[in-house]
């Protein structure tokens, strides 16, 4: 059996549809957590060209030697959203666990996407595990590549 691909693609989280302000999150709540978590990330704020609004781009070392790049926006208590880019499966995995299990206050609260499903025309995002560690959620990050045609 061969080894999965390493895809590199930006995966974007994002609260329940139904409830967007499950998060009850914020950039200042956001930029503790990942002080708190990873004190040697490298955090900038900045304010969105396009959009206008605040958002906080991100280095995390999430492991030795393996660092994300990321980006979150919370111009409001009831919208939120959190990239992770040119992340392997594996590399989100372990992201998207921290944020699952550390930084929101309901494990049940994650939907994720990935920009390559997308470009395949992918346009719903998919339940990030409520429970499990990073292998259950690499899983199904791949299931979903595989779903769009990408891995």
């Amino acid at each position: 059996m061969s080894a999965p691909r390493n895809i590199r693609t930006t995966f974007g989280f994002y609260p329940p549809e139904d409830n967007s302000a499950a998060w009850q999150a914020s950039i200042e709540s956001f930029t503790n957590a990942v002080e708190r978590d990873f004190p040697d990330s490298v955090l900038e704020r900045r304010v969105d060209s396009l959009r206008g609004v605040e958002v906080l781009d991100f280095d995390i070392e999430i492991a030795p030697d393996v660092w994300v790049t990321g980006t979150t926006a919370m111009p409001s208590p009831d919208y939120a959203y959190i990239t992770v880019g040119n992340a392997t499966a594996d590399e989100a995995a372990v992201f998207a666990q921290w944020l699952r299990d550390t930084y929101l206050p309901s494990p049940g609260c994650v939907r994720f996407i990935s920009s390559a499903a997308m470009e395949n025309g992918e346009e719903n995002p998919w339940p990030l595990p409520a429970t499990g560690d990073a292998a259950v959620i690499e899983a199904v990050l791949r299931d979903h590549l595989a779903a769009a045609g990408v891995e």
